[in-house]
């Protein structure tokens, strides 16, 4: 994977880098309740100062729609980052850029980090206009992405810009992109993938790609459902969707011509009632009765994709095993994840997992920590799993 660097930047002595940051942070009460987005963009910043630069930080914050709207103003993530970064941090305004483009001087002292307002408040953002493009890279001299999450938007900030400027990824994009080349691009070998969730409609790409991939596809959650329905096993009253059995077959049938193992869960707990703790029953994936859910895999089905893993050198992961937010539908999800730590630990098998319930479920594992990368995009490491290019990333790609 051909990407520049910032090293490959050359001298930032006095030079401004204009950098594409993911700030969408969840606020309250208009105070930031997790950091971990902010602490991502530290080692990038970081970098720049030391190499004698200054930072612009591009980044959106929900979905304003080209106009300005307060509550959704990057204006109170200034402080967080700040105490971030250990140091202080300066806000442009929409007005305060108008002024600069009008008179060539900013209104005000320029800090050594400067945060611009929401880029989508801001006509053309979100259709990759270039005149928009061309006004961001007047912010600076060098353009680096540093927002992996973003990559797969083809925005004025994200793709447009970088065919104005000297372009690099940055340091957390960098280990994002080193970790998933090593998870898929060229990985070590058996490779297995765990999709679980509950629609196979929204990750059908990402199954037509994975069989061509990998060596073993575990699925996992609702999903394994339309599989089990496909293979004309009774599912009761479990999630399931109908209208994709063919479809499920020919993702079976490719498997098989690529030499790909699909596992699917031997045995299930199903329950009469969604809900946590409700009473609940293992049994053969073949003897789902009638008004039963399946919401989670058995013991015996972990057993033997614990073995799976075991045999593997490389695991990407996306989606949980069954409905991992209720007790006790949380086990086979629980189990399988400890396993993965556990060989990770053990030097065994890298791991790499990605999507906000994938991440929400390894944390309540414990095991989030031990696999080798965590990806917090969503979108992103969806396309990625889809082997589709990412125009964020393309955009970066044989600069010179």
């Amino acid at each position: 994977m051909a990407f520049n660097r910032i090293s490959d930047l050359g001298d930032l002595t006095n030079k401004t880098a204009v950098i594409r940051v993911d700030l969408n942070v969840p606020m309250v009460d208009g105070a930031v309740r997790d950091d971990t987005r902010l602490q991502a963009v530290k080692p990038t910043v970081d970098a720049v100062i030391a190499a004698g630069g200054k930072a612009v930080l591009l980044a959106h914050f929900g979905r304003p729609k080209g106009q300005i709207v307060a509550d959704l103003s990057l204006e109170p993530v200034v402080p967080a980052l700040a105490q971030v970064l250990g140091q202080d941090v300066g806000f442009i305004t929409s007005q305060a850029f108008n002024e600069y483009e009008a008179s060539g001087a900013w209104p005000f002292p320029f800090k050594s980090v400067m945060i611009m307002e929401n880029t989508r408040f801001f006509a053309g953002e979100e259709t990759n206009d270039a005149a928009l493009a061309a006004r961001f890279a007047k912010l600076g001299d060098v353009y680096i992405n540093d927002a992996f999450s973003c990559a797969h938007r083809a925005h004025a900030s994200t793709e447009a810009i970088a065919k104005l400027l000297p372009s690099a990824a940055g340091e957390t994009m960098s280990a994002e992109l080193i970790a998933l080349d090593n998870a898929l691009g060229a990985p070590k070998k058996p490779v297995v993938a765990v999709v679980g969730g509950a629609k196979v409609s929204s990750k059908l790409a990402v199954l037509e790609n994975l069989v061509a991939k990998v060596d073993h596809l575990i699925i996992g959650g609702g999903m394994a459902n339309t599989f089990l329905f496909a293979m004309g096993h009774n599912i009761g009253a479990s999630l399931c969707e109908k209208d994709l059995k063919d479809t499920a077959l020919k993702i079976t049938a490719a498997a098989d011509a690529s030499g790909c193992q699909i596992h699917l869960p031997s045995d299930v707990v199903v329950a009469r009632e969604f809900k946590a703790h409700a009473a609940n029953e293992t049994k053969a994936a073949t003897d789902v009765a009638d008004g039963e859910m399946i919401l989670d895999a058995g013991p015996a089905t972990v057993e033997t994709l614990a073995g799976v893993l075991a045999e593997c050198k490389t695991l990407v992961w996306n989606g949980p095993m069954g409905a991992f937010e209720m007790e006790p539908f949380d086990m086979a999800t629980v189990a399988l994840a400890k396993a993965a730590a556990a060989l990770t630990d053990d030097g065994k098998l890298l791991s790499v997992a990605g999507g906000g319930d994938t991440v929400a479920a390894l944390a309540h594992a414990g095991a989030k920590d031990s696999f080798t990368h965590i990806s917090t995009a969503g979108g992103a490491f969806l396309e990625w799993m889809e082997g589709r290019e990412l125009p964020g990333v393309k955009a970066l790609d044989n600069q010179g």
